[in-house]
């Protein structure tokens, strides 16, 4: 990847919910100077981007196979926006692979190529002690993307993700639909839960990107909950 005005980014999972909403806002961002998209599927139709589109390099590989498929690549900032389901995955095997040993690896990927940031999505309650498969897979990639290292890594923790999605799911529409009747009444300590934007965590991630670097001695980690992303998106 040429060096170019700004920073130069990687995207790991941009046919996601949360990452293709980061893609489109990346691509018009111009604090963001390159682009690399790593995928294991096509990406989804985008609308014209102008110019701006020739900032965009597109790698379609198997994650199996990261440090060959990223070998020639460079970049100041990586986000993680991998991530699915047990029902989609087909496992507890197969869930721990995608939002587990993927992160991990390109986690690793990123200290070893000296990226200055790495902004990962995680979830509301994740803890590696949490007797919930999901949560505890969860923390416990949070805890492996700690031990690596890396100069910055910012974790990004959302309620549940508000949006139009391809797949149906049972859960997520019903709650949509309580949303503008709940949302009122979710003050005090139950503002936290407040759903969001798949949107708006993309918009958090991307002003994160941009933010000055943080000044220390060692490693820094930040923990941004579901509050502080909602906030933002005011």
């Amino acid at each position: 990847m040429p060096r170019t005005e700004g920073y130069r980014a990687l995207l790991a999972g941009a046919t996601g919910f949360v990452g293709f909403r980061l893609l489109l806002q990346l691509l018009e961002d111009r604090r963001c100077g390159a682009l690399t998209v790593m995928t294991r599927r096509p990406l989804p139709p985008m609308p014209p981007a102008g110019g701006l589109r020739d900032k965009l390099t597109v790698i379609t590989a198997d994650f199996d196979h990261l440090e060959q498929a990223l070998a020639d690549v460079e970049a100041d900032v990586v986000f993680c926006a991998l991530g699915t389901t047990i029902r989609k995955a087909g496992s507890q095997e197969a869930f721990r692979q995608v939002d587990h040993a993927y992160p991990l690896a390109l986690g690793e990927w990123a200290k070893s190529r000296g990226a200055g940031k790495f902004i990962a999505i995680s979830a509301m309650g994740a803890n590696a002690s949490s007797g919930i498969f999901y949560n505890r897979v969860k923390g416990e990639t949070e805890e492996a993307l700690r031990a690596v290292g890396l100069p910055e890594l910012h974790i990004v923790r959302p309620s549940l993700l508000l949006g139009k999605r391809d797949e149906f799911r049972l859960g997520e529409r019903a709650a949509m639909l309580l949303v503008p009747v709940l949302k009122p009444l979710m003050l005090g300590g139950l503002r936290r839960y407040r759903p969001v934007r798949a949107e708006a965590v993309a918009a958090f991630m991307r002003q994160t990107a941009a933010a000055e670097p943080i000044v220390g001695s060692g490693p820094a980690v930040k923990i941004y909950e579901n509050a502080a992303i909602t906030e933002s998106s005011k």
